[in-house]
């Protein structure tokens, strides 16, 4: 499913229009002081993901895409504004639930080339989340991207405390951060509603970010943290239970092992009594209101996912009324509206100017001269000049670092996924922007040692990406691909040895012809693959990349290798390094 893909939602004409919303009427009847009823609104946010403002920085002008999307929390801003004044500030509460610092370039430059853990600067989402005057914030998986000691740094600067329940001291059951708030909400002509609020995070941090936080944290299972901590909270008496997790609904994960699921959102309503509304994240897509029923207690649990980037707000209203002395909750609604209703906040534009505008001096620098144009766009169906350029770079630094060791003599092979099919290097000038268009995520370079065998076995499972095709079928490249809703970025490729992959076989049949050198790989050949951390910490779940004996891991961003190795280079030329060593073929037969 597309990241950009809209399950739901309104897409209202004015954010203004709030009579508009499901239960509105209702809402600002009772929340405003209707006779033994109130309803409260809170509004939610997820995977920001470092959108500061509206702006593309792989492209340098204002974000754009072909459903009328807009990014930003200046964007949420203006909205948030909004809602507070319509239902009165004392009505609402503002959450978030994660992936907040990392995403963009603007979340690159200030963690890596200008970290604000060393220039003492407030980090760009910490002055807008301050700003807006975030109620609470849970982690999101990125979080732990740049490691733990730049995370406590941002969680330093948050006004608003930053929870996450399941992330614990490693070997314990001692929260390693903050795991719930309970707010007092002072409603005029009502008695106080108190709000808890449970974070949890995504266990899916214990492979994605292993080097970052092994044997620092362990990253417990969302339903058993909810079951042990909803109780507490409830124990103290709160009248509104709300969870913000950084974890889709579907019940499914992406990895395999012994790790706890990856998107249990909707399970922790199933299976954990007492909670009223989860707010969640993770997924990237619009849920604007799901139903969830507990399964002990029969009552309904209503969720919201606000997409991605600042392009969605939740909203859910609480009807909460008094019974025996006590607030019950007796109505939910969720919906979520697209942020393009309003423009961006102009203060919250203002606050971060000065360092938004260093991110785009930096990704405007010149880097290299590229002797023709180089498109990402066929890289999923065709090797690719473009991507051989990351499979070069990688190739020659692991190289370069296993030189002189008892490892120098192995072959050095390289992976590499098409992370962005927009990609491209112009004919001429390329500069950082171009790069980082390319290779969009903060992965480091890894050298492990797999055999021919685990070679082979590693490629048939990335054929899974494609869809079995007859050999007589029409040529249509674009269809082929995702089989099983698997991402662009699962689809590895290997430079350094020759294969093809026949799409007409079925799955765990398809590669032929693995060869290194002109001859045919054996399998107990041994091979340094030049690697990112995310695979080879086990994410995508590939066979025998996460317990390969490592022999290269210097921490080195594969993205700032590109730009060193293009700068020190001066030219990228593909006639000295495009090599088109795969291919698809259906039945023997090439497709192209």
């Amino acid at each position: 499913m597309s990241r950009r893909q809209v399950l739901g939602g309104l897409t209202a004409t004015s954010a203004l229009a709030l009579a508009g919303w499901p239960g509105a009427a209702e809402a600002a009847t009772a929340g405003r002081g209707a006779k033994g009823a109130v309803t409260i609104t809170i509004m939610g946010t997820s995977d920001i993901h470092s959108h500061a403002v509206d702006w593309d920085y792989y492209k340098d002008a204002a974000y754009s895409d072909s459903a009328g999307n807009v990014v930003g929390l200046a964007r949420v801003s203006s909205l948030v504004n909004q809602i507070r004044k319509a239902r009165g500030r004392d009505h609402t509460l503002l959450f978030d639930a994660g992936d907040t610092i990392q995403g963009t370039p603007l979340g690159f430059y200030y963690a890596t080339v200008e970290p604000f853990t060393e220039s003492g600067e407030i980090h760009p989402m910490a002055r807008q989340m301050n700003a807006i005057g975030f109620d609470a914030v849970a982690l999101g998986n990125h979080e732990f991207n740049y490691g733990l000691p730049l995370l406590d740094a941002w969680v330093k600067q948050m006004h608003a405390p930053v929870l996450a329940a399941n992330a614990v001291h490693a070997g314990t059951d001692r929260p390693g951060y903050r795991p719930y708030i309970i707010k007092r909400m002072r409603v005029p002509g009502h008695p106080p509603i108190r709000v808890g609020l449970l974070g949890l995070t995504n266990p899916g941090v214990a492979i994605w970010d292993k080097a970052n936080v092994s044997g620092k944290l362990d990253f417990l299972d969302l339903v058993e943290t909810a079951k042990r901590w909803v109780p507490k909270i409830r124990a103290q008496g709160v009248d509104v239970m709300v969870v913000s997790a950084h974890a889709g609904d579907s019940g499914l994960s992406s990895y395999t092992g012994d790790i706890p699921v990856e998107n249990a959102a909707a399970m922790v309503a199933e299976e954990v009594p007492g909670i009223d509304a989860i707010l969640f994240g993770h997924a990237h897509i619009d849920v604007s209101e799901r139903f969830v029923t507990n399964k002990a207690t029969g009552e309904s649990v209503v969720m919201s996912e606000p997409m991605c980037w600042g392009e969605r707000l939740s909203v859910f209203d609480l009807t909460l009324t008094r019974d025996r002395g006590r607030w019950k909750v007796t109505g939910k609604s969720a919906t979520t509206v697209n942020t393009n209703t309003v423009q961006e906040d102009p203060k919250l534009v203002a606050l971060v100017k000065k360092q938004h505008d260093a991110v785009v001096a930096y990704v405007n620098q010149d880097v290299a001269t590229s002797t023709e144009e180089m498109s990402a766009a066929e890289s999923c169906w065709k090797d690719t000049a473009i991507l051989d350029y990351v499979n070069l770079v990688q190739t020659e630094t692991v190289k370069k670092a296993i030189a002189g060791t008892a490892d120098e003599s192995l072959p050095v092979i390289s992976i590499a996924a098409p992370f962005n099919r927009a990609a491209t290097f112009p004919a001429g000038q390329v500069t950082v922007k171009d790069i980082a268009g390319l290779y969009i995520y903060d992965n480091t370079l890894l050298g492990s040692v797999l055999t021919g065998a685990q070679v082979k076995a590693y490629l048939e499972y990335s054929a899974r990406y494609y869809q079995q095709v007859a050999a007589d079928a029409p040529v249509d490249p674009a269809s082929w691909t995702n089989a099983h809703d698997l991402p662009d970025y699962n689809y590895d490729q290997m430079s350094g040895v020759t294969y093809d992959v026949d799409i007409a076989k079925p799955e765990g049949s398809r590669i032929s012809g693995l060869a290194y050198d002109g001859t045919p790989v054996a399998d107990d050949q041994r091979f340094v693959v030049a690697v990112n951390n995310y695979r080879q910490s086990g994410g995508g779940g590939f066979p025998g990349i996460t317990t390969a004996p490592v022999v290269y891991n210097a921490q080195v961003a594969i993205r700032e290798a590109i730009v060193a190795y293009a700068s020190e280079a001066k030219t990228i030329d593909p006639s000295t390094f495009h090599v088109e060593n795969w291919k698809l073929v259906r039945d023997g037969a090439p497709v192209f």
